[in-house]
């Protein structure tokens, strides 16, 4: 296969869904809204034209966070720190899959836990008009975009299910004589969505002229806590990265009489919920002691985190916390191909539903993530590239008989072999 030939070539490009932890997020409700510091107000198109089922919502989120603690197991094994958005790549590899046929498509159903058609779009729709509702104290909300090359043709069903259940908007750009400026284009676009906290997203020659059809989503969050931690009190103090290693790091705290939070206490691990305003999303903070991160993570699941969801307790707390800022980058073909999902990178990867033949297959996902946490609260984006390329026309075969080789002369009724040689000199 020839990776240069005659080749389409797809980004799916977002932007994270981040409530400052890994994992969680709740249900949105109406309060005041809060503008970011750049001015940038969102005006989500919520998806009203549909009668959504609560309850296929319930199992998008399941899906999204049964997936957050698979890659979560894969990730854990490096030294490095953690950082991805579960909900941006759920969103950008649902909105891939809906385009996979046969062994991809199941594949991509596992590893993502995808339900059935009709339950999928309504939650993934839900959860679309969850993250987008307005008036809040805090700022939380998602958008699709689909860059089509001009004058190429996709399935029209293709699109109009993005449409429908992604509400994403299509917007054709010049790849063949513009590769340039629609990659400034798309990523203008992410770098507005996440408040300039993803630039650069499509590095440069990942468009080109063969560019045929780019995706974008992007998600943004922006809280503030509850109640504030006071600048005037964090200190340097100790951070124990392992038995050998020890650094200073801007330690925030919450000593007051006011430091009132849902708490557990476990025998290997201590949990904390802290909220934003609004008190419909908090970062929970699990805790290993001492020497026994290893063991915390690797009971680590859906099933773990509800069980301390059920132990948490409100009570008064003295809180020392970090402040951090963290840059995250992820290129993920190898793990999603050991979560299970091989045939997509390779050439049996079946995306007809794309543009009517098995043409199709990704060559690579990106993930990219930025969270800064401090005395006022949470900011938080990232982006996902999904990176999608044409199978390559093979080349017509060349038999050059310029060696030695032996004949056979058969009947092909019979199948019998009438004559049989080998041709060594022809001298």
């Amino acid at each position: 296969m020839n990776p240069r030939g005659k080749s389409i070539v797809i980004i799916l490009v977002l932007a994270v869904f981040v409530a400052a932890a890994i994992l969680l997020v709740s249900y949105w409700s109406n309060t005041a809204p809060v503008v970011p510091d750049n001015g940038v107000v969102h005006d989500p198109d919520l998806i009203n034209d549909l009668d959504i089922d609560p309850q296929s919502v319930d199992e998008v989120v399941t899906s999204n966070n049964r997936f957050a603690f698979d890659l979560y197991s894969l990730y854990r094994k490096h030294p490095d720190n953690i950082f991805y958005s579960p909900y941006s790549l759920l969103a950008a590899l649902a909105m891939t899959y809906e385009g996979a046929r046969g062994q991809t498509a199941e594949e991509m159903a596992r590893v993502f836990y995808l339900p059935e058609d009709e339950v999928r779009w309504s939650g993934l729709a839900g959860f679309y008009n969850a993250i987008n509702q307005p008036d809040r104290e805090y700022v939380l909300d998602t958008a699709n975009a689909l860059w089509p090359a001009q004058d190429y043709h996709f399935l029209d069903d293709y699109f109009e299910v993005i449409e429908r259940y992604y509400r994403g908007k299509i917007e054709p750009l010049d790849y063949v004589t513009d590769p340039e400026g629609s990659r400034l284009t798309i990523n203008n676009w992410v770098e507005e969505q996440t408040r300039d906290k993803i630039k650069n997203l499509i590095p440069a020659g990942f468009i080109d002229p063969l560019t045929r059809l780019v995706l974008t989503n992007a998600i943004y969050f922006k809280g503030q806590w509850l109640t504030e931690f006071d600048p005037d009190l964090t200190r340097n103090e100790s951070f124990y990265v392992n038995e050998d290693k020890e650094i200073e790091v801007p330690m925030m705290r919450r000593t007051d009489e006011e430091a009132v939070f849902d708490y557990a206490r476990l025998d290997d691990v201590q949990i904390l919920s802290l909220p934003y305003k609004g008190e419909e999303v908090a970062m929970t903070i699990i805790l290993p002691d001492r020497g026994q991160l290893e063991a915390v993570e690797a009971s680590l699941s859906l099933e773990q985190l509800n069980y301390y969801r059920s132990a948490l307790n409100r009570q008064r707390v003295d809180v020392y916390l970090p402040r951090f800022k963290m840059d995250t980058k992820y290129i993920m073909n190898d793990d999603l191909s050991d979560l299970g999902m091989p045939s997509a990178f390779s050439s049996q990867a079946d995306f007809s539903g794309l543009t009517g033949a098995r043409d199709l297959y990704i060559s690579a996902v990106i993930h990219q993530a930025f969270v800064e946490v401090n005395e006022e609260g949470t900011e938080a984006a990232a982006a996902t590239g999904v990176v999608m390329q044409e199978l390559a026309i093979m080349d017509l075969p060349v038999f050059r008989a310029d060696r030695p080789f032996i004949f056979l002369i058969e009947h092909l009724e019979t199948g019998a072999i009438l004559f049989m040689g080998r041709v060594v000199d022809l001298s």
